[in-house]
């Protein structure tokens, strides 16, 4: 993937818009399921009724004021964050197994900015046509039909943008109050200006910046050369079989079949452009491996199409590996997964994600901690008794307020005193710090060196976990 001076300097170039042309293929049934089920599942899991106790309704709700993250029946408080670390890792690992396997995929199907483009092009397409059509209204001098369809465009754009930002912010509120107080100007002001970022970055890199997005800003595109080897699936096109002796020739008369084709040294490429027309990175694959290929497969739909019409095999462009294409005679693609990366990659995912659906299954209702007040370390009272004090701190990790008590193991009960606080109710996400105090006579003090604290939730008896701390007196032996 060699870049010569012209394309370096393309940054520095005014940007030539891309209009891409319909094609029905596969691949293109594919992208539009991924698109469709992504879009309903952002669009549509705010709105998500959910049977909640303690909160709104919602299935998924990231409540900032309250700490914590409702998703489902699955709560999740800033001391779960390690849960992140663990999202953050297994996403990465997938992200590197699948380049591994297949090239940019993932860039072709499921990211956000292909999404919104690929919505924004068929916008684009439904009010001004197919692509002859947007050419030619492009070139064609400002008039009432251009105004109109290019002004339709970017109000569906915007309007398309506007929803966009809007439904991110309703997942950090009760969506149907929020789109009330949204629209009658009474919700907070961090609403409004995190849905206008959102409306315009969206309208600019989905309808205006597109493919730059994917060419300039993205690292990914950059960095993903070093993610490849010669058993990587990638969109390749069939150089030896498309070309021939001498090189790509169109399907005029006399070049309709093989035969003929292949008499006068042809290739098997007619040279229709379509591959080129069809791509939204505006690159010709027939050039060889690009870092601006998002793997989409658009242009091996439009490929295959052709190939059939003229009654050709398929797969002059395909998924491929340069190791299968270097070969005299190519096998069929197939996915080269035995390798130690990609294996290697493998097991992280699976081990990870076992992992965090184990500490998920496994955690607690809640969590307890004890320390030893230590200024000072014990205190002889004027009956002769040794006292220690220690503070109990208690978080609790339900959807809903819980009430705590606290005892003492291996010890006479009267032996803690917490006062007239022996329980405390805490509410879902939030911890209470309890101070008890350990009096013990000095003969029981002489042979104590430890204390065992027992935190038992009410609802949940069974759960209730023990907590040790030191107990500290100079008067042993």
């Amino acid at each position: 993937m060699q870049v010569g001076l012209e394309e370096q300097l393309a940054p520095l170039q005014g940007r030539i818009p891309v209009f891409t042309r319909s094609v029905k293929g596969a691949f293109r049934r594919f992208k539009s399921g991924v698109l469709m089920l992504a879009f309903g599942v952002f669009f549509l899991l705010p709105w998500l009724p959910w049977r909640r106790g303690d909160g709104p309704g919602q299935a998924v709700l990231f409540d900032v004021p309250g700490r914590r993250f409702l998703i489902f029946d699955l709560t999740v408080y800033p001391q779960d964050v390690v849960w992140l670390a663990i999202l953050l890792f297994i996403a990465a690992a997938i992200l590197f197994f699948a380049t591994a396997l297949v090239g940019r995929a993932f860039c072709g199907y499921f990211c956000f900015q292909t999404l919104w483009t690929d919505f924004f092009i068929w916008i684009e397409a439904r009010i001004q046509g197919e692509r002859p059509a947007r050419v030619r209204l492009y070139r064609q001098p400002w008039n009432r039909e251009k105004l109109l369809k290019i002004g339709g465009t970017h109000l569906l754009w915007l309007a398309a943008s506007f929803w966009t930002g809007l439904s991110f912010v309703l997942y950090f509120g009760y969506a149907p109050d929020l789109v009330f107080r949204f629209f009658t100007g009474e919700a907070a002001a961090a609403a409004y200006i995190t849905v206008g970022v959102l409306t315009l970055s969206t309208y600019f890199a989905a309808g205006y910046m597109r493919e730059q997005i994917c060419t300039y800003v993205c690292p990914y595109g950059r960095f993903q050369s070093v993610m490849y080897d010669a058993e990587t699936l990638a969109v390749h096109y069939d150089a030896p079989r498309g070309e021939g002796r001498l090189g790509r020739a169109s399907a005029r008369a006399g070049m309709r079949t093989l035969e003929e084709r292949h008499a006068r040294g042809n290739g098997d490429c007619i040279d229709c452009g379509l591959c080129v027309q069809v791509c939204p990175a505006g690159i010709d694959i027939r050039e060889g491996l690009q870092y601006k290929c998002i793997s989409c497969g658009l242009c091996v739909d439009a490929c295959n199409g052709i190939m059939d019409s003229m009654g050709f095999a398929r797969g002059l462009i395909r998924y491929d590996s340069e190791a299968n294409l270097a070969r005299a005679v190519p096998d069929k693609p197939r996915l080269h997964w035995k390798r130690l990366k990609v294996v290697g990659y493998g097991v992280s995912i699976v081990l990870m994600t076992a992992y965090l659906a184990y500490s998920i299954v496994a955690r607690s209702s809640f969590e307890g901690a004890v320390t030893q007040v230590r200024q000072p370390l014990f205190v002889v009272l004027s009956s002769g008794d040794i006292r220690n004090r220690y503070q109990i701190r208690v978080t609790n990790k339900l959807g809903m307020a819980e009430t705590f008590s606290v005892g003492v193991k291996g010890l006479p009960e009267s032996a803690l005193d917490m006062g007239s606080l022996r329980e405390v109710t805490v509410r879902p996400g939030h911890s209470a710090i309890l101070q008890a105090s350990i009096i013990l006579d000095p003969e029981t003090a002489a042979r104590t060196r430890e204390v065992v604290f027992v935190i038992t939730p009410r609802s949940h008896p069974a759960e209730a976990r023990s907590e040790s701390a030191g107990f500290h007196y100079t008067g042993r032996s």
